[in-house]
């Protein structure tokens, strides 16, 4: 049997060679230090690791890789994570840069090692949830005994451990905020083995999850937030990196975001965002967490603009605060509440600060902190917490300790007057206070402050009971009782904080999407936000992992899903555009596959479409016929969207045109563009539908160039 060596081997060896990097004079003398520190280790043969166990789950893959066969050759940075983890989270646009810098045809494999911490996460369906909501598309294999986390001796989320053309130990990198020595060992390993010819060029077989998934009008919504005087609602729209304000009644009447990724202020119709989560909704002003660009924005729907309040874009680690907004850094913002300090009414926005552990406060209006200094308008600054990741309770803010806040309920009334929050790490519901800062023990975990395994699926009092994970919290004035989004759990449950009592409102348990007869027989997937509405009669929630707003009737128990107009809104005018929902093709249509379509990357394709009516009929117009182009399984070439059009005259053919992206993520999709048309016979009798569909493969040569391309579909009724 093998002998294998862990991370204890390799770090007296590394210990050696950081110190030496810490003195070095400059970027020319660090990479010599580690190009001899890996000729060093050419001469050590105990420093391989295991392989990958067999029959564990792969994503992004078009099946399982072994570090002897599919790896071999490769410079492999494994990336030891669990979903829940912020600072997991931040390490993913290190890797992506990475990645992009140095292509698997260079030498370099990144894979994502999940090795789960809470009993929900070893779950594979909720990893593939994770694994598109977070846009991983590396490699990721499921190792949910953590069999590899203990056989390298792994020791906290994240951990990178990079390794050698021969599965060899090179490096070990710990934590967060490493991203220059990240970058500083791929490129002199690349390099060093390269000119040894040990890397290999070849291919990894990859199959990216996302594409395998049907575009839906939301994607892993994060908060929901109601006006309660216009009943208006806003949804943090994550996955699509948009906010939508949509009526009482499901209509959107604002889209603001999602024409991508990105940190954009100005128009409504040009703004961009990055994963928001929280938000909060007061007239015509929605207030905006934007986690992943590190931001917290402003939307004023009266005047059509967005603007940055705080955040510089990128990730800080200050926690302190104190400088003007636009100009102090902060982390992973979560979910903010308009409130009120000093008597001046909604001059502050709190903040759940995830990525620091802790709970700040942007000033809109002079103000000061609970026992705390004065604060001029613009200011962001650092509220309780005092930056460690822990379940510590304290009289003085500064001093407790938080884990991952990512959920905020204001209840600025006594006997409350205080800041619930959904302390997520912990397992925990905390509070702290408005007028003193203290921060309190409402619900969930255990008296240890270090232990942050105290969690599970518990009904009960204080600390007997026991949440999972919980990621939502809403106050309800009219009953004085607060309701938790248990995410992990998948259950809506209820605390009542004057009693410390803690049961299930709603939820099976399962992370399933049922609606059933009643709360407990309804179901829920990871939900992640949830506000009440109508005086304490309703219940919305954003139940993230099914892409839904699920709405809970308070006093009929009841459950039903909230019905989205699916509409698309012009932000730049504010005006609706109808589109027309999609039927099934009935099951007598034809499906007519043509020949595989030669196209390149950036080029136009021109669909002719030529539909002959059946003898003796005409179009009806009472009945509108028309035309779909869609690319299931491939929505990326669509940019996840359906095309549609109206058909009004078939006496020429139909001219439909679509641009394949210019990059490319895969060189063989399909696009099905498929036709209802409606005709009645021409002395005025029976009237009918047609339908058929044309499945057009392409073939995609990223590197070729060319005139856009022209292809004629023709089917006869």
């Amino acid at each position: 049997m093998a002998a294998y060596s862990s991370l204890s081997t390799l770090f007296p060896v590394q210990s050696e060679l950081e110190s030496g990097l810490e003195e070095a004079s400059g970027p020319r003398e660090r990479e010599e230090l580690v190009a001899e520190y890996l000729k060093k280790l050419d001469h050590k043969e105990d420093l391989k690791v295991p392989d990958f166990e067999e029959g564990l789950d792969w994503l992004n893959t078009e099946g399982p890789l072994s570090l002897q066969k599919e790896l071999a050759g490769k410079v492999v940075v494994l990336d030891f994570f669990t979903y829940c983890c912020i600072n997991c989270m931040h390490l993913l646009p290190d890797l992506h840069q990475l990645e992009q810098r140095h292509t698997v045809k260079d030498g370099l494999v990144v894979v994502g090692v999940h090795s789960a911490k809470f009993p929900n996460e070893k779950v594979l369906q909720n990893i593939c949830s994770a694994v598109l909501r977070y846009s991983i598309t590396h490699p990721v294999v499921n190792d949910s005994d953590a069999r590899l986390w203990q056989e390298l001796e792994v020791a906290c989320w994240p951990t990178l451990v990079i390794l050698g053309p021969r599965g060899n130990l090179l490096f070990s990198v710990v934590g967060e905020e490493h991203r220059d020595r990240l970058f500083l060992f791929t490129s002199v390993a690349l390099k060093h083995y390269g000119e040894q010819g040990l890397l290999r060029d070849h291919a990894v077989g990859m199959k990216l999850f996302r594409d395998s998934l049907p575009p839906s009008i939301l994607s892993f919504p994060g908060k929901v937030a109601v006006d309660p005087v216009s009943k208006k609602l806003a949804i943090a729209d994550t996955g699509h990196h948009r906010i939508l304000v949509v009526s009482s009644t499901g209509k959107v009447l604002y889209c603001i975001g999602g024409s991508g990724s990105g940190w954009k202020d100005g128009n409504l119709s040009e703004t961009l965002f990055n994963s928001p989560q929280g938000v909060f909704i007061k007239g015509d002003t929605v207030f905006v967490a934007d986690t992943e660009n590190h931001l917290i924005r402003r939307i004023d729907l009266s005047e059509g603009r967005v603007t940055t309040l705080a955040g510089t874009g990128l990730q800080g680690t200050d926690k302190e605060g104190g400088a003007m907004g636009p100009q102090q850094p902060i982390s992973s913002p979560w979910d903010v509440a308009l409130g009120t300090t000093g008597g001046v009414e909604d001059n502050v926005l709190w903040i759940a600060m995830a990525g620091t552990h802790q709970i700040w406060a942007v000033f809109l209006e002079d103000g000061k902190l609970p026992k705390g200094s004065e604060y001029g308008k613009g200011v962001c600054v650092r509220f309780a917490g005092s930056g460690n990741e822990e379940n510590r309770n304290n009289s003085y803010p500064h001093k407790a300790g938080l884990a991952q806040p990512s959920a905020l309920a204001l209840v600025p009334i006594q006997p409350w007057n205080c800041l619930f929050i959904a302390d997520s790490e912990s397992s925990t519901i905390r509070s702290v206070s408005l007028s003193d800062g203290a921060v309190k023990h409402v619900v969930g975990g255990e008296r240890d402050p270090l232990n942050l395994f105290a969690f599970g699926d518990v009904d009960g009092k204080g600390i007997d009971a026991k949440l999972q994970h919980p990621l939502g919290v809403a106050w309800d004035a009219s009953s004085s009782l607060l309701y938790v989004a248990d995410s992990y759990n998948h259950k809506i449950k209820v605390v009542d904080p004057k009693t410390k009592q803690c049961r299930v409102l709603a939820g099976t348990g399962e992370a399933s999407d049922v609606f059933g007869p009643s709360f407990t027989e309804s179901s829920f997937n990871e939900p992640g936000g949830l506000c009440v509405a109508e005086g304490g009669k309703l219940l919305y929630v954003a139940d993230t992992n099914n892409h839904h707003i699920k709405v809970l009737d308070l006093e009929t128990k009841t459950v039903s899903l909230f019905p989205i107009s699916i509409e698309e809104v012009d932000a730049s005018t504010a005006t609706v555009r109808k589109v027309p929902k999609i039927p099934k093709l009935p099951k007598s249509a034809p499906v007519l596959s043509v020949a595989a379509l030669p196209v390149s990357a950036g080029q136009a394709i021109r669909m002719h479409l030529n539909l002959t009516l059946p003898a003796g009929t005409k179009l009806t117009e009472e009945a509108p016929s028309f035309w779909s182009l869609s690319a299931e399984g491939h929505e990326w070439l669509l940019e996840g969207q359906a095309v549609t059009g109206d058909i009004a005259d078939l006496s020429q053919p139909l001219s439909i045109t679509c641009s394949v992206p210019a990059q490319a993520v895969s060189s063989d999709p399909t696009l099905t563009l498929s036709a209802w048309v409606y005709c009645c016979l021409s002395d005025g009798g029976a009237c009918m539908m047609k339908a058929v569909s044309f499945v057009q493969p392409l073939l995609i040569d990223s590197e070729a160039k060319g005139d856009n391309v022209a292809v004629t579909l023709a089917h006869a009724f």
